[in-house]
């Protein structure tokens, strides 16, 4: 199977970079393009969720992870050549562990997506090389810069 260079380029802002900002984007434009498929919105909510979570926005995280783990499990334990069954197991443990933050501390960490076909797996690591790592990363949509401005 061959996979879309925007899902090739979310895995590597997940798993090597760990830019969830990163994630978002290039995967909300593949969502759009594959006419907003829940399974690509569901992926996209895990990196949204870290991303809030890693910002402490314990609330935002936990709502983009509650709905991306109910969503992700409607899909068979392999799905879109990863892991997708550890990654709903991991993601609901994350829910619960900030669902009772207050009663007991958690260090943030970041999720690791499972990559289960090799040829993917391949495919990856072939983008990784001319996928130059955001330093330091975006913390928020940028405006574009224009000529106009001084």
């Amino acid at each position: 199977m061959v996979y879309d260079p925007l899902y090739l380029a979310y895995l590597v802002y997940f798993n090597r970079d760990r830019d969830y900002f990163e994630c978002h984007e290039v995967l909300e434009e593949l969502w759009l393009a594959k006419q907003r498929d829940p399974l690509y919105k569901a992926l996209l909510q895990v990196a949204v969720g870290l991303y809030h979570c890693r910002n402490n926005n314990m609330r935002g995280a936990t709502i983009m992870l509650s709905g991306a783990a109910a969503k992700l499990e409607e899909y068979s334990a392999v799905t879109l050549g990863i892991n997708l069954a550890k990654l709903v197991v991991e993601v609901k443990d994350y829910v619960r562990r900030m669902e009772s933050c207050e009663q007991q501390p958690f260090s943030y960490y970041d999720l690791t997506i499972e990559i289960i076909d090799q040829g993917l797996a391949d495919e990856v690591n072939s983008a990784a090389e001319v996928i130059t790592p955001n330093n330091p990363q975006r913390r928020g949509p940028q405006r574009p810069t224009s000529s106009h401005r001084k």
